[in-house]
């Protein structure tokens, strides 16, 4: 069984952002991610478009994986989407 894509949304700052990085590294998944707090204003106004559309609070974490977005540090629905539960 393949992993699906995981991108997470994140800010270097916010616990339950480095939680979910934790979870992933912990469970061997690769992961794709962008600490929005520390791009430059041009950049965060796009990926904060991005994350609108997922996510129309703009919390963080958000994660998707495949075509499923979790919003927080869900460690079981994050387990479950990724087939490891």
């Amino acid at each position: 069984m393949t992993t699906p894509d995981v991108k997470i949304y994140t800010l270097s700052t916010c616990s339950h952002c480095k939680s979910t990085k934790r979870l992933l590294n912990e469970c061997n998944v690769a992961y794709d991610f962008v600490d929005v707090d520390l791009l430059d204003a041009e950049e965060r106004k796009a990926i904060l478009e991005d994350v609108k559309k997922l996510n129309p609070k703009c919390s963080f974490p958000t994660i998707k994986i495949g075509e499923q977005v979790i919003v927080g540090y869900k460690e079981q629905e994050i387990k479950e989407a990724l087939g490891l539960s």
